[in-house]
């Protein structure tokens, strides 16, 4: 018995769609925000690859259509489950995952996640703070971002100690040009 195409169409795309959510998720949250040139590159890859399975030998224009409402219609409907379901978005998306707490950065959990010390150094800096030492929080959010709250104590100090430090630059600078005036001077009078 011959199966009609267009659900052959239907069945091949929920296939699909159910195999990438889970390749993805399997793959990493990081990988999500931060795509390289071979990511990209693999992303075309893979969609080309699983539009010829989902629509099988059906090069037709409704079989593409069949195909992309399918996956719109699964999409939505996803969405509605994971809103609804905290167990299940969980599963999908996963959860976000503490990287430094109070200045402490947490190996483990770098470890877990695949994040180098580089990586998060980078992202520190991106959010305008010098050391890991000054962060109170950062957290590998679901979607592959690191979002970074700085420590307000720590870096206040930091800033005050850089303030201070310039004052007594600037304090030893000025006593060094009224030392190095009245040298001139003296020097400058006639004997």
């Amino acid at each position: 018995m011959e199966i009609n195409p267009y659900l052959d169409i239907i069945l091949r795309s929920v296939a699909v769609y159910v195999f990438m959510v889970f390749a993805i998720r399997i793959f990493g949250k990081k990988e999500l925000s931060q795509l390289s040139t071979t990511d990209l590159v693999f992303l075309v890859l893979i969609s080309n690859s699983v539009q010829n399975a989902m629509v099988g030998p059906n090069t037709s224009l409704l079989g593409g259509i069949i195909a992309a409402t399918v996956l719109f219609i699964l999409n939505y409907l996803l969405k509605i489950i994971m809103f609804r379901s905290k167990g299940i978005k969980n599963m999908i998306e996963g959860k976000p995952v503490i990287l430094i707490y109070n200045g402490k950065v947490d190996v483990s959990n770098m470890h877990e996640e695949s994040i180098n010390m580089d990586e998060l150094e980078e992202a520190i800096r991106q959010h305008g703070i010098e050391s890991y030492k000054n962060v109170k929080l950062a957290i590998l959010e679901v979607d592959g971002n690191i979002s970074v709250i700085a420590d307000q104590v720590r870096n206040d100090n930091a800033d005050q100690v850089r303030n201070d430090n310039a004052d007594q630059v600037r304090n030893d600078n000025k006593d060094q040009v009224r030392n190095d005036n009245k040298d001139q001077v003296r020097n400058d009078s006639p004997d």
